[in-house]
């Protein structure tokens, strides 16, 4: 953790003096009792812009909240270009982003919709209309970007997932999810209401802006091709992008920026629509 947080404060320093303005803030969980960290990320004239859109982007499992600015330091630069504020909550290393269903403590969902957000938009100028929110995230992120916006379409109009684990059940031996779930045998429920490729069975055509990419070396790459596959069967509009790559940093941290672009455009559509 030191050296993560030595790693952050080197490269704050190095893009504070020629990009975007990278802040980290503290938010109190009222639902879990504890300060969460986040790094905010606004460009250089956010003092003189206009409110912006914002981007939250979710870390990976064993991540914290330096985690995206770790693996992509042009996001400084990118918020510039773009012109939109990208958040990036801490979420615990292992929380998936859902409320535990066995663990009191770990209520993701709740902070990040009820706490987190509300705080953003009070403290920052922000467009405070779904049209002009997106989420998305890495691995872990992944999963919590498209279950979030799923169960929150009130909240977002453009979701993505960067090497997502779209379906947990398969791995359901790994990374201690059955300390947030419970084990397969007594708590398979848990499994089946708390899996993203399940919880798309909720969205309908035109609900979300969608956006999925995953490396074809990496392990989620089959989850991710049943989802893209299930989103098709139910005639859900979606952009699928599969390229060379593995479960690792070089991937997501360029691809986002393929996934930053694509929000930029329907920020720009709803713009031009008046929403």
């Amino acid at each position: 953790m030191k050296g993560s947080l030595t790693l952050l404060a080197g490269l704050l320093l190095a893009l504070s003096t020629h990009a975007g303005i990278v802040d980290t803030i503290s938010v109190y969980s009222n639902s879990m009792k504890k300060e969460i960290k986040s790094v905010v990320i606004r460009p250089d004239n956010y003092k003189k812009s206009a409110p912006l859109p914002v981007v939250y982007l979710l870390h990976g499992w064993s991540g914290n909240y330096a985690q995206w600015i770790n693996a992509s330091p042009q996001l400084a630069k990118k918020v510039d270009d773009l012109q939109l504020l990208i958040v990036c909550p801490d979420a615990g290393y292992d929380s998936w982003y859902f409320d535990s269903p066995v663990d009191s403590t770990v209520r993701y969902e709740t902070y990040i919709i009820k706490e987190l957000m509300p705080y953003i938009d009070q403290h920052y100028k922000t467009i405070q209309s779904r049209a002009f929110r997106a989420i998305s995230g890495l691995s872990m992120g992944g999963h919590g970007a498209m279950y979030l916006s799923i169960r929150h379409k009130d909240l977002f109009a453009n979701a993505g997932s960067l090497a997502g684990g779209l379906d947990i059940r398969p791995f359901n031996k790994n990374w201690d999810m059955v300390k947030k779930l419970g084990d397969t045998v007594c708590c398979r429920d848990n499994w089946e209401k708390n899996t993203v490729i399940n919880v798309i069975e909720q969205l309908q055509p035109g609900d979300l802006n969608l956006i999925i990419d995953c490396g074809a070396g990496d392990f989620f790459i089959t989850v991710n091709r049943q989802v893209h596959q299930k989103l098709i069967d139910r005639k859900i509009d979606h952009t699928y992008t599969e390229r060379p790559g593995a479960h690792n940093k070089e991937y997501w941290g360029s691809a986002v920026d393929y996934q930053l672009l694509y929000f930029k455009k329907a920020f720009d559509k709803a713009k031009a629509a008046g929403k």
